[in-house]
């Protein structure tokens, strides 16, 4: 495969410079674009004509021209509060100044208002007076290194740092009780360190985690993804995956769907990507790093081997609406409260950090974001003003509704916290919000293991086998997420003659919910393959053996993961179980065991089961 090869020119013009990118794989039908826009980049992906994946495949040609310009406007103080530009009716003040890197914001139950401070590692409590505005000093209530997210449940505050979630319980005076850390293992960070954490109204813990870099495969799968889990940390899974970096998310209080805005990719062009409003679900996958915006191929980068844009391209979920490219979205906070008129209940406020790769910049802004009968159709200006011709004077970052129904948002670069009140007519009730009704999958569902799904059962019996444990006995600790987790070696019979492939389940039903909890999935074995080795490759397409793919575990990877049984369960069941199958099947890049187990109904041949059990160690080689 030809690698990619660019060439970048880079001029200076003060603050401004202009970078021009040429990606060249095309000697016989060479096409030059510059990339103003994203007609322009759809018009070059659809004009050619795309062959089955293989050698010398189109999909990984390209020969395309990329203006950017890196462009960061002066630093200003922040600005005269008439300076700045809201909707007719509304009034902004200063909450609070002079507090440093104030990022992300949370009120708790009582109203008071909690802001964390990257640069400065700390959380600071502000107690609001009767007008609004922050009354006395701020005070410190909670210090680790890399502390951004924070969110409160049930009495407790949950704080993010880049690797950690800590947990306290919130005393009578506001201030916090003493850290608990529940999770230990976010993954790395790179470019993107800055984790926010909320509560779903499942009750679950949501986690965002942005990509390390640009663009790029990532080598955890818990990168660029949205992470679920318990409240105690535990029962962590993938929720979803292809988010480069959504730092702003939440759940419209109307209908209980989840919304979030991600950050577009640099150096694709003055005016791409756009900034995308994804709807965010389990289990699905929006497209990052190889497609983007409503389905565009990124032409920078080619997928691992095994797999081409096209497969990529089935499974994305595109865009619901996109925004002006580099904004970089930060907090969002849907409008649930009475102070405001009736219109903006369930409308989102996001708040825009401002560009450093496009010109004229954009950014540096609180957008509307309307939402018509729980659907997203527009985007408005909100809070214009801090971007000027003479430079820009201010950075927003974090927003929340007040408990009084008055939007805050941050100015992370002057330090300041301001709050937009409403002042025209009086407000109205506040809407009723709806509880989405529960799934199969969901909390408190309990499903079959696989080979006791109807339509997967089968009379016809494989005999499966491992060289490492006996049918019952226990799995060795090395084949486990505490140790090494090496994949489990396995070795069964032939099937029947009629055998076309083989697939693989192996399912936990220990668990209180979702039951069961899925370890590792496979099809397409290749008929003459009868084992797999101990410590399999993870990934959609493993070298060995050829043909054979791996969807998506449980846990969101895609892959085999290890039992991982919370401390103080009594041993696990891991159920490993092998499918004669009479065809191979097509499923998609990332497919999960819901849709493996639809896609063998009425084809399973014979299967086989072979138990193993568990237990978490005394002394886990990892915690």
């Amino acid at each position: 495969m030809t690698s990619l090869e660019a060439i970048l020119r880079l001029s200076q013009r003060g603050r401004s410079a202009p970078m021009v990118t040429r990606c060249r794989h095309w000697p016989r039908r060479p096409v030059f674009l510059s990339i103003l826009g994203l007609s322009a980049l759809s018009s070059i992906i659809s004009a050619q004509e795309v062959p089955a994946p293989g050698l010398g495949s189109a999909e990984r040609q390209a020969d395309v021209e990329i203006v950017g310009h890196i462009d960061k406007p002066a630093e200003l103080p922040a600005p005269d509060l008439k300076d700045l530009k809201l909707s007719e009716g509304f009034k902004i003040e200063a909450f609070a100044r002079n507090l440093g890197n104030a990022r992300i914001l949370a009120v708790s139950p009582d109203g008071t208002v909690y802001v964390s401070r990257r640069e400065q590692a700390d959380i600071l409590m502000l107690k609001v007076g009767p007008d609004g505005l922050a009354a006395g000093k701020p005070v410190r209530v909670a210090a680790r290194p890399g502390m951004h997210g924070i969110t409160f449940h049930e009495g407790k505050v949950y704080l993010a740092t880049v690797h950690e979630i800590f947990r306290a319980d919130v005393l009578p005076d506001g201030t916090f009780g003493p850290l608990e850390m529940i999770v230990h293992d976010l993954p790395d960070a790179g470019q993107h360190h800055t984790r926010t954490v909320q509560f779903g109204p499942d009750g679950m813990m949501y986690v965002s985690v942005g990509s390390t870099c640009n663009e790029g495969k990532e080598p955890n799968p818990e990168n660029a993804a949205m992470l679920r889990m318990d409240a105690d940390g535990q029962h962590r899974i993938i929720f979803a995956s292809g988010l480069r970096d959504t730092i702003g998310w939440g759940w419209n209080p109307r209908t209980g769907e989840m919304w979030g805005m991600d950050h577009g990719i640099d150096w694709l062009g003055d005016d791409l990507q756009p900034e995308e409003l994804n709807n965010l679900q389990k289990g699905k996958f929006y497209g990052w790093p190889y497609i983007f915006a409503d389905n565009k191929v990124n032409p920078h980068l080619d997928p691992p081997a095994g797999s081409e844009k096209s497969d990529w391209l089935k499974i994305a979920e595109p865009m619901v609406m996109g925004y002006t490219a580099h904004a970089a979205p930060m907090q969002l906070s849907f409008y649930d409260a009475t102070q405001f008129p009736a219109e903006y209940r369930g409308d989102a406020f996001i708040s825009m950090r401002g560009s450093w790769n496009r010109k004229p910049p954009s950014g540096y802004e609180v957008l509307r974001i309307h939402f018509e009968n729980g659907k997203p159709v527009r985007f408005e200006p909100f809070v214009t003003g801090f971007l000027t011709d003479r430079g820009q004077s201010g950075r927003l970052c974090g927003n929340v509704v007040a408990k009084d129904g008055s939007l805050l948002f941050t100015d992370d670069r002057n330090g300041v916290i301001y709050r937009v009140s409403y002042v025209g007519a009086a407000s109205e009730k506040s809407p009723t919000v709806i509880t989405p009704s529960k799934k199969a999958g969901d909390p408190q569902i309990r499903l079959p293991i696989a080979t006791d799904t109807p339509g997967v059962r089968s009379e016809a019996k494989l005999a499966v086998s491992s060289s490492v444990y006996k049918n019952g006995g226990r799995i060795p600790d090395l084949n486990s997420a505490y140790d090494q987790n090496a994949s489990i070696p396995v070795t069964w019979a032939p099937g029947p003659a009629e055998t076309k492939s083989y697939a693989l389940v192996v399912d936990d039903p220990d668990v209180p919910s979702p039951s069961p909890i899925t370890h590792w999935i496979a099809w397409n074995i290749p008929v003459g393959t009868n084992s797999l080795h101990e410590g399999m490759e993870n990934g959609d397409r493993p070298q060995e053996p050829r043909g054979m793919a791996q969807g998506a575990n449980s846990m969101g990877k895609i892959g085999y993961v290890g039992p991982r049984p919370p401390a103080g369960d009594p041993p696990h069941h891991y159920h490993l179980q092998v499918f004669a199958l009479d065809r191979e099947l097509d499923l998609p890049l990332g497919a999960n065991r819901e849709a493996l187990l639809e896609a063998m109904k009425g084809h399973v041949l014979a299967s086989g089961d072979l138990v193993g059990i568990f237990e978490r160690p005394a002394e886990p080689a990892k915690p």
